[in-house]
């Protein structure tokens, strides 16, 4: 259940979680001592989540190993089955043939018992040794045989104080001479995860090893799957819309949204060949060949109809790995023209491109706020990768999606009305989902 999660990043088992560390008036040493304290004074707690993280993966594995076992006897049973209906037949033309023998039916009901019986025990030898592996597992997982490594995360005013190897190293010392566990930084049985700012001090386990971004059917990752999803949920898709990416990439979000909403009009837009070809293969390995359609276009020079698109779904790059040639309200602009009336754009802005637009920054805008269609500039120039072979899209860092409403509104530029906005952390820096309504014009 937990694995089908669309927008969560990470899952955790809750360890630890209280107000964040005094750092303005104390000393190192005596922030170490507090660290150490949440292990040493409650370690029944700890012990508590370890016992619950076994179990997780006991259940785990158990389900595995009972799929593929129950698949296995599956098979087993059919090829019983055939033979028996083959003895059946077999029995039949002897009856016919003679006659003058009745035991071969009594023979043969008693060959049939004999074999389900059979069957019978072979079940619960299966789950006798079930339970012995199970068992196995749990011996093998004690207390004094468990490897484990520190991950943390400072951010805040600790961060300016302590550096998360610092904080790492305490804990793990710690966690040592607390249960006497082994310290693995390459292939660890269990994994502590750490975060300390301005707000909390939390730790916990985290349930699956891979982060649930890791989509198996992505053959090329881009932005992040889990951002991806939540910005196409909060567009609102439904069916038989018509869904614009203008600067697609490598197809994140419309793959996203193809896999959850499929019956809608997809199209995705790029100046890169590259970027097309990352897209295609992406669609190929998710099974969605021929669900979108793509177009080597500029995003100021879109061959669409204006008013002709229900949704707009695009990341705007964040100048890593490819550069804004054109100021953001001249895409916008373009964007506001194939965008129908009462249609939804949902942005995803780097902190600094949201603050511009807040702050109502014309400097590097055209002096016409319309600019028709048929004088927009090349592609080239809207769009320049820096890097030629820009196999990537522009965020690649962990998502913790924050789910705050931030108060903070765009100004209100053309008919683009902003309704609500998100923050989102992609790791190092921040980023804001962003949602717009497209008003009439007239006012009406």
């Amino acid at each position: 259940m937990l694995k089908t999660l669309k927008s969560a990043e990470r899952v955790f088992l809750l360890i630890k979680k209280q107000f964040p560390f005094n750092v303005s008036s104390v000393s190192k040493g005596k922030i170490f001592n507090e660290m150490q304290r949440l292990i040493s004074d409650d370690p029944e707690s700890w012990l508590n989540a370890i016992s619950i993280w076994k179990n997780l993966l006991e259940l785990d594995a158990k389900k595995e190993k009972l799929s593929q076992r129950d698949a296995n006897l599956l098979k087993r049973k059919m090829r019983e089955n055939d033979t028996i209906i083959a003895k059946k037949l077999k029995a039949e033309h002897m009856q016919e043939t003679r006659e003058n023998r009745e035991c071969q039916p009594e023979k043969q009901i008693e060959e049939e018992t004999l074999e389900q019986g059979d069957f019978l025990s072979e079940r619960v030898t299966f789950q006798e040794e079930l339970q012995n592996d199970v068992a196995k597992a749990a011996d093998a997982h004690n207390q004094n045989d468990l490897t484990f490594r520190v991950s943390c995360r400072c951010s805040g005013a600790i961060a300016r104080t302590l550096s998360a190897q610092e904080v790492g190293r305490i804990i793990g010392i710690a966690l040592m001479k607390q249960f006497g566990w082994k310290a693995d930084l390459r292939s660890p049985t269990l994994e502590i995860f750490i975060h300390l700012n301005d707000i909390y001090s939390v730790m916990g386990i985290p349930v699956f090893r891979v982060p649930l971004a890791s989509r198996a059917y992505i053959k090329t990752a881009g932005l992040r799957s889990t951002v991806a999803w939540a910005m196409a949920s909060v567009a609102e898709i439904k069916a038989g819309a018509f869904v614009l990416d203008p600067m697609c990439g490598l197809g994140t979000i419309l793959l996203e949204a193809a896999k959850e909403w499929p019956d809608v009009h997809y199209v995705g837009a790029d100046v890169s060949d590259s970027q097309l070809l990352g897209t295609c293969d992406n669609l190929k390995a998710a099974g969605l060949a021929g669900k979108v359609d793509l177009l080597k276009v500029s995003v100021i020079e879109l061959p669409l109809p204006s008013g002709s698109v229900d949704i707009i779904i695009s990341d705007i790059p964040f100048g890593k790995k490819f550069t804004l040639g054109k100021d953001i309200r001249s895409i916008l602009r373009e964007m506001e023209r194939v965008l129908r009336v009462g249609g939804t754009l949902v942005l995803l802005l780097s902190e600094d491109l949201r603050g511009r637009l807040q702050d109502g920054d014309e400097s590097s805008a055209p002096p016409s706020s319309r600019r028709s269609h048929s004088d927009a500039p090349a592609a080239e120039q809207c769009l320049s990768p820096k890097e030629e072979n820009g196999a990537s899209e522009t965020v690649a860092s962990s998502l913790e999606a924050s789910n705050q409403e931030c108060v903070h509104r765009m100004p209100p530029f053309g008919s683009l009305v902003p309704v609500e906005s998100y923050k989102v952390s992609l790791g190092r820096t921040d980023a804001f989902i962003c949602k717009y309504k497209k008003s009439d014009p007239s006012g009406l």
